[in-house]
């Protein structure tokens, strides 16, 4: 078994595609707009991934799917969703780029391993160190947590 993707329903595309696309540095690969269904499906793919999209022997690299649905649909929080995980090369730095953009680090990297944030509509991104922890430093250290993940 391999992971392939993960759907997530979004509720405004070009928050979601800021948030995925500007911040998080994913990259758009692949889009789908149904008319007949009346929805736009965006496919994401990490840029460490890129060079693996396309395989000889069928899927590549894993996908994040961003569902958009053009009528109006109520979800709520509660979409028996965990967490969608990425793997970065500085966990420090990385938190200070997406608070400087106004993201709130819900759980901040106290452990320089560990973080976590939400996305626009409110899914949650683990964070993780690559590699070993980095050593523990302010302002992380000390930062408390933010709301809920």
């Amino acid at each position: 078994m391999r992971f392939l993707h993960t759907m997530l329903r979004v509720h405004k595309l070009d928050a979601a595609m800021a948030f995925y696309v500007d911040q998080l540095g994913l990259k758009e690969v692949r889009r789908v707009d149904s008319d007949k269904g009346r929805f736009t499906l965006v496919y994401l793919c990490a840029p460490d991934d890129e060079a693996t999209l396309q395989r000889r022997d069928g899927r590549g690299s894993p996908l994040i799917e961003l569902t958009y649905n053009w009528d109006e649909e109520r979800y709520g929080e509660d979409r028996f969703f965990g967490h969608l995980a990425f793997e970065v090369d500085d966990i420090y730095a990385t938190c200070q780029r997406l608070m400087d953009a106004g993201i709130t680090i819900n759980r901040p990297p106290r452990d320089g391993q560990m973080a976590f944030i939400r996305s626009p509509d409110l899914h949650s991104i683990e964070l993780l160190q690559k590699g070993e922890a980095l050593p523990p430093q302010e302002p992380w250290a000390s930062m408390p947590n933010t709301g809920h993940w």
